[in-house]
C-alpha cells in the first residue's frame, strides 16, 4: 500500500511515500498536483509570459493537455474537459502559428486537438490540423526533425491523425521523418549500441562531457520514449511498422534500467552524473510512462521493470511533489543536462506547465499498471 506521509526537511513540509501498489493514493496524488496547476492557471486561454508573451498553444502547454487527457482517462472529471475546450476553442483548433507551421513545438497542441475529435467526432477539431499536415506533406522534405525533443511533438500528431482518418500516408510520412531522424540527422541521433539518443546534431562524438562519456540528456530521451508509446498505441500491434518502433524501445528501456539512480529517479545526464547528476522529475515520469506502458502491453517484464517503476512513483511522492501539489526537481526548458541548473526542490522552472504533463503521464500509465 502507498501511504503519503508529511516529514520535514530543511523546514520544508514534504510529501513521502511510502510503499507501493494503491492505485487510488496514486490518483490522489495526480489529483492534486493537477489541481494546483489548474487552481494557478485558472484561465486556460491567458497567454505565458516568461521572458515575453506567447500563445498558451506553445509546446509546454500542450505537453501539459497531454498530460490532462492521460487523467481524464482514468477519471472523467468534466471540469478536464471544459478547461481544454476552453483552451482549444480560444486557439481555434489551431497549431501555433497557423497551418502553414512545420515547426513540431507550433503542432504539439495538436495532440490533444485529435484526442478530443476522437471523443467528439467534431470536424471543426480535426480541419486545421489537417491542413497543417498536409501542408508540411506536401513540402516533400522528410528532415524536420533536427532535435529528438520534436519527435514528441510530432510524430503523435501524425499517429493520431492516421488513427482517426485511417489513412497511412500520415503514419508512413511520420515514419519517413522519425527514420531521418534516427539515422540519417548529424549520421544519426539514435546510438543503437547504447540505446540512448543525442539531443542533436550539436551533441554525436566527437562531443564528449567532462569525463568522457556521451551526453545523453534525460528529458530529451524522455521525449522519444514517450513518442514511441504514443505512436505504437495508436497503430497497434499489428501494423508494420510496430516491431520496428518495438525493437527501439526495447533498447531504450534496457539502457534507461541501468541509469537509474539508487534514490528512484534520474539524473539529467543520464550516463554522465559527474556532469549534471541530480534528482530531476520530467525524465523520471516519462521513463515511468514508458516502463509502465510497457509492462502494460507486454512488451517489458514486470518481474524486470516493476521494481524501477515502483522505486520511480516513490521517489517522485517522496521527493519532488509538495503539499499542495507543486512540483520541484523539474529542470527548466532548454537542450542538455546544464539547462535549468540548479535543479531544487523549492525552485521554481521558467515553465512549470510541461512538468506537469510528464508527471500526469507518468502516474496515470503507473496507476494503470498497479490497478
Amino acid at each position: 500500500m502507498l501511504a503519503v506521509v508529511l516529514t520535514t526537511i530543511g523546514g520544508m513540509a514534504q510529501s513521502k511515500a511510502v510503499g507501493s501498489g494503491d492505485a487510488a493514493a496514486v490518483l490522489d496524488v495526480a489529483r492534486k498536483v493537477n489541481q494546483y496547476f489548474m487552481n494557478k492557471h485558472s484561465d486556460p486561454t491567458a497567454a505565458t509570459n516568461v521572458g515575453r508573451i506567447r500563445p498558451s498553444n506553445l509546446w509546454t502547454r500542450a505537453v501539459y493537455y497531454e498530460g490532462l487527457m492521460a487523467l481524464y482517462e482514468l477519471d472523467a472529471n468534466p471540469q478536464y474537459i471544459d478547461y481544454t475546450d476552453r483552451w482549444a476553442d480560444f486557439h481555434k483548433w489551431t497549431a501555433r502559428n497557423g497551418d502553414n507551421t512545420t515547426d513540431a513545438d507550433d503542432q504539439c497542441c495538436e495532440q490533444t486537438y485529435l484526442d478530443r475529435y476522437m471523443m467528439t467526432h467534431d470536424a471543426r477539431m480535426l480541419e486545421h490540423v489537417k491542413a497543417n499536415l498536409e501542408h508540411q506533406m506536401n513540402t516533400g522534405k522528410y528532415g524536420y526533425w533536427t532535435w529528438i525533443d520534436a519527435i514528441q511533438m510530432a510524430m503523435p500528431v501524425y499517429s493520431k491523425m492516421y488513427r482517426a482518418t485511417g489513412e497511412r500516408r500520415y503514419i508512413d510520412h511520420a515514419m519517413k521523418m522519425y527514420t531521418w531522424s534516427r539515422d540519417t540527422c548529424g549520421g544519426g541521433l539514435f546510438n543503437v549500441a547504447e540505446g540512448l539518443w543525442w539531443r542533436d546534431a550539436d551533441y554525436v562524438p566527437p562531443y564528449k562531457e567532462s569525463d568522457g562519456q556521451n551526453c545523453y540528456w534525460s528529458r530529451g530521451s524522455g521525449w522519444v520514449y514517450a513518442a514511441l508509446v504514443r505512436v505504437m498505441s495508436d497503430i497497434g500491434k499489428k501494423d508494420k511498422y510496430y516491431k520496428q518502433l518495438k525493437r527501439d524501445f526495447i533498447l531504450m528501456s534496457e539502457a534507461l534500467l541501468q541509469c537509474q539512480r539508487e534514490d528512484g529517479l534520474w539524473n539529467p545526464s543520464l550516463v554522465s552524473p559527474v556532469t549534471y547528476g541530480g534528482k530531476e522529475l520530467t525524465g523520471t515520469a516519462l521513463f515511468l510512462y514508458g516502463m509502465s506502458w510497457g509492462i502494460n502491453n507486454k512488451i517489458l517484464k514486470a518481474k524486470k521493470y516493476k521494481g524501477a517503476c515502483d522505486r520511480a512513483w516513490q521517489a517522485m511522492v517522496r521527493d519532488c511533489v509538495h503539499p499542495d501539489g507543486f512540483l520541484g526537481y523539474v529542470q527548466g526548458t532548454g537542450k542538455d543536462p546544464s539547462a535549468g541548473q540548479p535543479v531544487t526542490y523549492t525552485k521554481a522552472p521558467d515553465f512549470e506547465d510541461y512538468g506537469t504533463g510528464c508527471f500526469l503521464l507518468g502516474a496515470a500509465e503507473y496507476y494503470k499498471m498497479i490497478k
